[in-house]
């Protein structure tokens, strides 16, 4: 079964990712939409060996609003899932 990035919630500049059967050492990294830019600031890896778990990404202040998504790569930077886009105000 593929790697899912399952849900995302926003709240005080915290973004709280659920996701399914994503590897550990698996990075999850914030892209804006419109440009395409890793902002390599938001990187997150899974360190737990669970098939279902969560993660908690910070965004620094520098994050401006607009539509991003979040995609993971496996150990080896290939890619293993990407949300849906979402929108931050």
């Amino acid at each position: 079964m593929k790697p899912l990035i399952s849900s995302i919630e926003i709240e005080n500049r915290v973004i709280v990712v659920k996701y399914q059967r994503l590897m550990v050492g698996a990075k999850v990294v914030l892209i804006e939409k419109a440009s395409g830019r890793q902002l390599p600031e938001t990187v997150t890896r899974v360190a737990s060996p669970v098939p279902v778990g969560a993660l908690r990404i910070k965004l620094p202040e520098a994050i401006e609003p607009g539509t991003y998504f979040l995609r993971a790569f496996n150990g080896h930077g290939e890619d293993a899932a990407q949300s849906a886009d979402f929108e931050i105000r």
